[in-house]
C-alpha cells in the first residue's frame, strides 16, 4: 500500500493551445506526499512531493490520508504498467471507546 498525504486544496492550473496540435488544453494539478520505499524496503525519513493530475473539473482532494485507488493502474496504449494517481481516502482503525 502506498500511502499518500494530501496537505493543502491548492491547485494549479495551466492553460494555452497546444503548439502541434493547435487544440486548446486545460490541466489542473494538486500537491501531495507519497510515503515510497526504496529498493532496499526502507522508508525515507520525510515523504516525496509529487503532482496529481485532476480529472477534468473535479474537485481538489481535501486535505488528509489517502491510498493509491487500484483504478490508478492501467495498460497504456504500449502494453506498459502504468500510473495515474486517484486517490482513495485511507480508512484509520477507530479508537476503541
Amino acid at each position: 500500500m502506498i500511502q499518500v498525504t494530501i496537505a493543502q486544496t491548492t491547485v494549479k492550473e495551466f492553460k494555452g493551445t497546444s503548439k502541434t496540435t493547435q487544440k486548446p488544453y486545460h490541466l489542473r494539478m494538486q500537491a501531495a506526499y507519497a510515503h515510497t520505499v526504496d529498493k532496499e524496503g526502507n522508508k525515507p525519513p520525510y515523504p516525496e512531493k509529487f503532482e496529481i493530475m485532476l480529472d477534468g473539473d473535479a474537485q481538489a482532494y481535501a486535505p488528509g490520508e489517502y491510498t493509491l485507488h487500484p483504478s490508478s493502474l492501467y495498460i497504456d496504449r504500449d502494453g506498459r504498467l502504468a500510473v495515474s494517481a486517484r486517490l482513495a481516502p485511507l480508512k484509520r482503525p477507530s479508537a476503541a471507546a
